[in-house]
């Protein structure tokens, strides 16, 4: 790719950006050495490496703290030069990010493959690091224990310190010596310990000189009687450092011996930490992934170009490589023509690069193999160049090495000779370019261009908004028209006479003002279609709405059908279930009545309960399936008392006595009950009917004690234990009580046993007088040891 195009779209700018967010010097100098791909697969690769760094930039950061160049010093290792201790802590705090990182993403459940193949790429040198880490401590001096012979000096050392300090301190607590010392204070010179005496008394206090103040007054001397104390310790103090020495030495050999491993690590961190980089762009763009294009189509709404402050810049679309693969922009100066050229230029090398680009959702970019670009005045003084030479010796250039599919991106083109032949010159170009089938954008203020545009395929007109009433730019790019010749209007605006524009205006080639006319009127009916496209998309959005609300109320009549005709088999299914327990009841029965003798009879007996088994089936289906679809919906707005309900869950009609909110007070026979008006069915209005007297006192207190005694009636009744007799009177009791109630079944409970409850209960069933039938429960109900009895 061409180097020149670098720096014209200011690609440094990109790179400084991305090395502004990485973590490491590792990731910085990646970001910094960046260069744009032209291969599809390679870029595609890199983009998937941003888009799962911003996945996981979403919930967590990877711990990059602690990573640190440590290539040189590995080469500096390798060369067999020592590390000193400060060295060697960059290299512990960089395998411990290179430990951290690896556990980041082996322990992250986010599906991110390529950067968790990264970091189990990761070698951990376990045995180095407790190496390192057992030699130098977290402040980087090397341990006491560092070594064994290291730790006999050191405590060799002490002692010969503590020595020191006791015999000077027995000096300087002799009262011989008391007027010598200009203070009681042990000091240091030289790396030996010496006592501050004044000048007066230099001959009468034994010692060496090793110092003396800045006015001569006080001398630092030895006393004789440490000197042999001072140098153990010197040979002491320097049998330390070169045992710290050696130990550096042994630490350096073992970090050289993995110095292969630790520089695949460094390029792992350094990759992972500039995938961040690009994601961490991403984010503060308010960047969108691109989609590549392998036909070379490019498609970006609401493009920003990333240099211009957000409150400062102003979107544009653009789309070139599918109708058309050449677009003309025409305008005014300073009316955003390069801005707009140059904006598609950086989103190719932004995506090039594998970044995000701070568009609209969903851009659709190309991969174009070379960019080329001539904007910009290149007027050289040095090389005798006008502005036209030096634009046309680069143009010539391009064209030199250009190629298919490659983009070419040309500003002014022919500009700065005499406007026909520079007009002719461009069209030229643009014919050779067309004919290479290079992707190409270029800007000119020639009407001829225009027209040419209009002729030749492949070739879009797009202008830059210019408001006349303002006399600003609007900085929107328009494609589909030319960029009218604004300088009659400017001018006017200005406060040019009206005589000599109207002179000017004479002047024009008819055809040149038959063609500002035709642009002019584009530009109207432009607006009008945008005006009429805006009026579409919004009718659009609300028949998608519309759409999308009855797919779902669709759906749920669908679960809710679904789930009706469930419960329905599940209901005759149960049904089934407890007819045949009964047949095999009744046919168990007939067998051990009849004799061999009566197979005939018996044989009919078993036809005759199978017979009243289907029948049973039969009956229970159109049951089951009755209630569905009964009534519509209760309004609250036109409910009214008198109005018949359909009450669901009791499966019974009623009438409403009162509407309180959203609940509903509903007559059920003479049952009254409070239900949810959403648990309710509206069947009919309340019949018309000649008012009654209102009831008496005693009439109200009456009913009141009935309505209390059917609102506390249940649906079972245990009578388990009690003799026949009492259990016949208990149960018609109860039986009388659910009929007043208004309920349709009842559970008799009475346990198996002997069975001589049983058999009593259901011969008093049989003659009761509001008993319709009656059978065994279901075996979730109690089996055999329960009765449900069916009430008319």
């Amino acid at each position: 790719m061409e180097k020149e195009t670098y720096k014209i779209m200011e690609y440094d700018r990109i790179r400084e950006m991305l090395a502004d967010r990485a973590s490491s010097r590792i990731g910085k100098e990646q970001a910094k050495t960046l260069e744009p791909s032209s291969d599809f697969d390679e870029v595609a690769e890199w983009l998937a490496e941003t888009t799962e760094a911003v996945t996981v930039i979403e919930t967590a950061m990877p711990p990059f703290g602690g990573v640190f160049d440590i290539r040189p010093l590995l080469k500096k290792a390798k060369m067999g030069a020592v590390l000193d201790l400060d060295e060697i802590m960059n290299t512990m705090s960089t395998l411990a990010a290179m430990r951290s990182v690896k556990r980041f993403f082996r322990d992250i459940e986010l599906d991110v493959p390529t950067l968790k193949e990264w970091a189990r790429s990761i070698e951990i040198l376990g045995q180095l690091e407790r190496l390192l880490d057992n030699t130098v401590d977290e402040h980087g001096a090397m341990r006491e224990d560092a070594s064994v012979e290291l730790r006999r000096i050191r405590r060799e050392l002490h002692a010969a310190q503590a020595h020191i300090k006791e015999r000077i301190s027995s000096i300087l607590h002799n009262a011989e010596y008391q007027k010598f010392f200009q203070d009681a204070i042990v000091t240091v010179r030289d790396e030996r310990y010496v006592i501050p005496v004044k000048q007066e008394y230099r001959s009468r206090f034994p010692g060496i000189v090793h110092d003396q103040s800045a006015t001569g007054a006080t001398l630092f001397i030895e006393p004789m009687a440490v000197v042999e104390l001072n140098n153990d310790v010197k040979q002491l103090t320097l049998a330390e450092q070169q045992e710290i020495q050696r130990i550096l030495r042994h630490l350096t050999a073992e970090i050289s011996k993995q110095s292969a491993i630790l520089q695949e690590n460094c390029r792992i961190l350094g990759a992972i930490d500039f995938a961040f980089a690009k994601a961490k762009l991403a984010k503060d763009m308010a960047a969108n992934r691109p989609e590549l294009s392998r036909e070379g189509r490019t498609d970006l709404k609401q493009a920003r170009h990333p240099f211009i402050a957000k409150d400062k810049v102003v979107p544009i679309d653009i789309r070139i490589g599918e109708d058309y693969r050449m677009l003309l922009i025409t305008g005014p100066n300073t009316g955003g023509k390069t801005v707009s050229m140059k904006t598609l230029g950086t989103m190719v090398l932004l995506a090039q690069s594998g970044c995000y680009l701070p568009t609209a959702p969903d851009p659709v970019i190309a991969v174009y193999p070379n960019i080329y670009a001539d904007i910009g005045d290149e007027q050289s003084i040095e090389q005798s160049l006008s502005t036209f030479s030096a634009h046309m010796t680069h143009i010539v250039r391009i064209l030199q090495d250009v190629e298919e599919d490659d983009l070419v991106l040309l500003d002014e083109l022919g500009a700065g000779t005499d406007p026909e032949e520079g007009a002719a010159l461009a069209m030229a170009i643009l014919e050779k370019l067309l004919q290479l089938r290079v992707t190409t954008i270029a800007t000119t203020h020639y009407s001829e261009l225009k027209t040419f545009a209009y002729s030749r395929e492949g070739i879009e007109n797009a202008c830059v908004e210019f408001d006349v009433k303002t006399l600003r730019p609007t900085y929107r790019l328009l494609i589909g028209m030319p960029g009218a010749s604004n300088a009659f209007a400017i001018s006017r605006r200005l406060g040019l006479s009206e005589s000599l524009i109207l002179r000017a205006q004479q002047l024009v080639k008819a055809d040149h003002a038959q063609f500002e006319h035709v642009i002019n009127e584009l530009e109207n009916e432009k607006m009008m279609y945008e005006q009429r496209n805006a009026d579409i998309l919004e009718r659009q959005q609300r028949v998608t709405e519309l759409e999308a609300k009855v797919a779902r109320t669709k759906e749920e009549l669908s679960k809710k059908k679904g789930e009706l005709i469930r419960k329905a088999r599940e209901q005759s299914a149960a049904m089934v279930r407890r007819t045949r327990r009964e047949s095999e009841a009744i046919i168990k029965e007939l067998k051990e009545q009849f004799d061999d003798q009566g197979i005939k009879r018996r044989q009919q007996a078993i036809q005759d309960a199978r017979a009243k088994l289907n029948e049973a089936f039969e009956k229970s289906r159109p049951g089951i399936m009755a209630q569905k679809g009964v009534g519509k919906a209760v309004s609250l707005k036109s409910i009214k008392p008198g109005d018949i309900v359909y009450v669901k869950k009791l499966d019974q009609k009623g009438t409403v006595l009162e509407v309180q909110g959203k609940e509903l007070t509903v007559q059920i026979g003479s049952l009254h009950t409070k239900v949810k008006a959403s648990a309710c069915r509206f069947l009919d209005h309340a019949p018309k009917e000649p008012k009654a007297a209102a009831p008496s006192a005693s009439s109200r207190r009456q009913t009141n004690a009935f309505m209390q005694k059917t609102q506390t009636i249940g649906r079972e009744i245990d009578i388990r234990g009690m003799m026949v007799d009492e259990a016949e009177v208990v149960v018609g009791k109860f039986l009388d009580d659910a009929v007043m109630a208004g309920l349709s079944q009842v559970l008799i409970i009475h346990g198996k046993g002997t069975g001589a409850l049983r058999k009593g209960i259901h011969e008093y069933l049989r003659r009761h007088r509001n008993v319709e039938s009656f059978q065994f429960a279901d075996i979730t109900e109690g089996g055999t040891g329960a009765t449900v009895v069916t009430l008319k």
